[in-house]
């Protein structure tokens, strides 16, 4: 009997955790800019102290993030199985908001991040996200408000955007038409509701 009300007060408190944290779960409506960044405001003050640093869009930023992770700050690849049942890693080490993978992620850190950033923390996510995007309008001369472009060389790395390799893959062509779709339609409602 003792046991039992422990292990309930223990899953009281994790299940209460939950709730309030809040900021665990992605935000409802993803396809509402206003509605992300209402229910999220530390989303926007982000994304707009990323803008301010490198010159990347909100919009850009908003519209990469959803493809990346949906707004998921845990969000993590697939596992990859042996013989169907065998957890053999993940398909790469890609994570958080931004997707930044181990090696770039620790570029970044050693070049103008915080030491103690996490790819969980969106204020670090946008940074990352800012400063990768930065250097592609740097080194390879896309405009920092091209959402598709700049999501071709960020998904391909600046290597592979440069090489054109991006044009042997049919799917991802159609991805980033659609992330510069939602740039665009997350711009117009972001300007609609008096948030840029």
């Amino acid at each position: 009997m003792r046991k039992s009300r422990w292990a309930l007060a223990l899953l009281l408190l994790a299940g209460g955790c939950g709730v309030v944290g809040g900021g665990a779960q992605p935000p409802k409506n993803l396809d509402d800019a206003c509605s992300i960044v209402s229910q999220r405001p530390n989303y926007l003050n982000a994304m707009r102290a990323s803008e301010r640093r490198w010159g990347i869009p909100v919009s850009v930023q908003m519209a990469t993030i959803h493809q990346e992770s949906k707004f998921d700050g845990d969000a993590r690849t697939p596992l990859r199985f042996a013989l169907g049942i065998i957890p053999m890693g993940r398909q790469s080490s890609a994570y958080g908001y931004s997707q930044a993978l181990d090696g770039t992620w620790d570029e970044y850190v050693a070049g103008p991040g915080r030491r103690r950033a996490k790819r969980d923390n969106i204020d670090d996510a946008t940074d990352f996200m800012g400063w990768y995007m930065h250097q592609s309008y740097e080194r390879l001369g896309i405009s920092k408000s091209d959402a598709r472009n700049q999501y071709l060389a960020y998904h391909e790395g600046r290597t592979g955007f440069k090489k054109g390799s991006y044009n042997r893959k049919q799917w991802l062509l159609e991805v980033s038409d659609r992330v510069a779709t939602r740039a665009a339609n997350y711009d117009g409602q972001l300007r609609g509701c008096g948030r840029i």
